[in-house]
Parts: structure tokens; sequence; C-alpha cells
């Protein structure tokens, strides 16, 4: 079997279609078809951004309908449900920044806030489970820690968060959901901050978990796209929390990568080369028969 592992789409319909055109699906009237001995994953991230939100989920819950594809839930799915879900005080789960409510106002300027099509999609993320543990292979959003998937557990069903739970999870729940679905930071001593692309202090940088040494300076274990780090001391070490539990390959999204598609390391693929701005969409051809990661099995289409 041969795992199409396709990266974040963000809305941009033409790169969704041109890839899974390039990939050789055809569409019978209900769905797209997966060539033989193929089967689509999408990592998550569907909505946000891009012009097409509607048509891009469209897409691929047919394909997740008719059993051409399986899907996993991503941090912008989870943050659409977090907005819309209202705490016992009236307070929203997820409180967007400025500009993540830029970001979403666009998923919510296609579906009517509050409207019974916008309610449609909440519910048909709940089905979308948090990772997915295939023939040979890990699939997860951002990042698979073993203490945050293990702690997890007891709230989920199949992998799947609850509607019916969601507003009453503990807090150290949804800390936990967020560092898998948005991946590992170092959090940066007092006085200490990078800006990011927008000019907006943070004092939480995201590192590359998948590195061998995780007891690097926090500028050379950086994955934050677009920040100026030139704040940062060179010799700055922060304590990260993080534990890879899994000796399979790791097939991950959510970062903004640029440039020629490789492996991360020996274990570790990504599949965003972000398509959600100016980049491609980008699958990893995961052969469970030939599970050495390798920068051939990848394929993109940009348009």
């Amino acid at each position: 079997m041969i795992y199409d592992i396709i990266g974040d789409i963000h809305g941009q319909v033409d790169k969704l279609l041109g890839l899974l055109d390039k990939l050789g699906y055809r569409h019978d009237g209900s769905s797209h078809i997966a060539p033989p001995n193929h089967k689509a994953i999408f990592v998550g991230d569907f909505i946000d951004r891009g012009d097409a939100q509607l048509e891009t989920l469209g897409i691929v819950f047919d394909m997740i309908d008719n059993h051409q594809a399986l899907g996993m839930m991503g941090n912008h799915e989870y943050n659409a449900i977090g907005y819309a879900t209202t705490d016992d005080q009236g307070k929203r789960i997820y409180n967007p920044t400025p500009r993540q409510h830029e970001t979403h106002q666009v998923f919510l300027e296609a579906v009517g806030e509050d409207s019974a099509l916008h309610q449609h999609w909440l519910n048909r993320f709940f089905e979308l489970p948090l990772w997915l543990e295939l023939d040979g292979c890990l699939i997860i959003h951002a990042c698979p820690d073993a203490k945050a998937m293990t702690s997890l557990m007891p709230y989920l069903h199949d992998n799947r968060l609850s509607p019916n739970d969601f507003k009453d999870l503990p807090k150290i729940t949804h800390q936990n959901i967020l560092k898998i679905l948005t991946g590992v930071q170092a959090h940066l001593p007092d006085g200490v901050f990078i800006k990011d692309g927008l000019g907006h202090l943070r004092q939480d940088v995201r590192v590359k978990w998948w590195k061998d040494d995780l007891n690097q300076p926090v500028v050379k274990l950086s994955a934050a796209s677009n920040c100026d780090l030139s704040t940062l001391p060179n010799d700055l070490v922060c304590p990260i929390d993080f534990t890879l539990g899994t000796d399979k390959p790791v097939i991950i999204g959510h970062y903004w990568l640029t440039g020629d598609p490789a492996p991360l390391s020996d274990q570790v693929i990504c599949t965003d080369y972000s398509a959600g701005k100016d980049g491609y969409l980008t699958t990893y051809q995961f052969d469970t028969d030939n599970p050495r990661l390798s920068a051939e099995n990848f394929v993109q289409f940009y348009g």
C-alpha cells in the first residue's frame, strides 16, 4: 500500500485539484478515486487563509466518505471548534490573537458564523482523529510527544475528541492537544522575546523537536518561520519538554517549510511546504513495502 500523505491545504483548492490529478486520482462524479493500491491521507489544516474554504472541505470529506482518504485534525480545525465553544463562564475555549482572528475570519465568512453550515463543519471536524497509526508509520499534524499523547487517551474515542465533552476538558488537556497540533516550544526567560513577522513580541519559540540533540542554543533549534531571532543570545539554552515515543517513521505537516523537500531526519518527514502562502502543496508517498524515508518520494504541485 502507498499512502499519499498530503500537507496543509488552507483553502487552496486549485493546488489540491492539481496535486490530486498529478498523483493519478480521478473523479467519478462523487469523489476523487485513488489509483490502485493508493490511499490519500490528509494531515489537517484544510481551512483558513485561502479563498476556497468550502470547495476544499467538500473534496476532502467526499474522499473520506467514499473511503478514498483518511483525514486528521490540524490546529486550525481544533481552533475553529474552540472559537465556537464557550465554557461555563461564557469565555471562548480558543481566544485568537488579532492576526489569528483575521486568518480564521476567512472560514467564518465562508460558512456564515453561527449558521447551520458552520455547525455542520464543526461536527465534521470532530470526526477527525488527532493522529493515525497506520502500517509502518505514525501520522500527526505537528508533534508526536509521547507524554501528551498518553495523557490525552482517557479523553479520546478512537483518537477523536467528543463534542459532548469538549467544553469541559481540563485546561491541561487543551494544552496537550495544542502541543501535538502546534509543536514543542521553548519558553524564553523573563525579559527575553522574539518578534514574529508582524512585529508582535513572543516569549515562546517553536523548536525542531526532531533534532537528536535538544540541548542546543534556541537560535539553532528554532523552527519559527518569519520571526526575528536577533534578540536572542547566541548561547541561550532553554529546557525543552519532549519525548518521542515511537521508532516508526513519523509524517507531519504544520511547519511552513520552503525549498526542496527532503526528510527532516532519518525518522521524520514534513509535508507542509507553505501551500497556504506562495509555496507548493506537497505529498509524501509512503510505501509500506519500502518504508525507508527518501526525498525521491515527495510530489509537489504549485499551479
